[in-house]
């Protein structure tokens, strides 16, 4: 998943046309990779491995309904942590709050909740997925994974969940970092 969204992120940097501007696009390009944000989102948000499929199908609903508001190096990040938060939201039994996957995505709380329902009304609170749609986008990202494996282009592990170790840390101070991973091993989540 995040070698297509890498993918995607850097086809769309290239584009000479002009891009829509959004909430979801940052003055600078965020220093960690897609994949150590992906890793760092599964790390810290706990929620269940179906949450990142479905984070894909929104992405995509997204990008098709709001076709000039691009997925580039500016707007990744943002996009992938709203994506993971609301299908958490709407998965998941028991889910963390916007406060708290802010601060995994290294966003503001005010920020997240804008991002939030930015998203919803860019997919016109589409949020359900059916069965079908949902093993469909399996197979796809499965069969993209083995190209990928087949290709020896990068080292994926032949599992969709994101478990290899940090090799890139967000910039991020100490206490910050120290209240997450406290936060964390606690496991208090709160109801979505």
């Amino acid at each position: 998943m995040s070698y297509l969204l890498q993918r995607v992120s850097e086809t769309n940097d290239h584009l000479s046309q002009k891009q829509s501007i959004s909430g979801f696009h940052g003055i600078t390009k965020p220093s960690i990779s897609i994949r150590s944000y992906l890793e760092r989102i599964f790390k810290y948000a706990n929620c269940s491995h179906s949450c990142y499929i479905v984070a894909y199908i929104y992405l995509d609903r997204f990008i098709k309904k709001q076709p000039f508001l691009l997925i580039n190096s500016f707007s990744v990040h943002r996009f992938i942590i709203t994506s993971v938060l609301l299908s958490a939201k709407f998965m998941d039994d028991l889910c963390y709050n916007n406060g708290y996957y802010a601060q995994v995505g290294g966003i503001s709380k005010e920020e997240m909740n804008m991002l939030e329902l930015d998203f919803l009304f860019g997919i016109g609170f589409q949020l359900n997925v059916t069965v079908s749609t949902f093993n469909n986008y399996c197979s796809f990202l499965h069969r993209e994974m083995v190209r990928l494996t087949n290709m020896n282009s990068l080292s994926v592990e032949p599992s969709l969940s994101f478990r290899s170790s940090f090799e890139t840390k967000p910039v991020m101070n100490t206490l910050e970092e120290d209240s997450l991973i406290t936060h964390h091993n606690k496991k208090q989540l709160a109801a979505a």
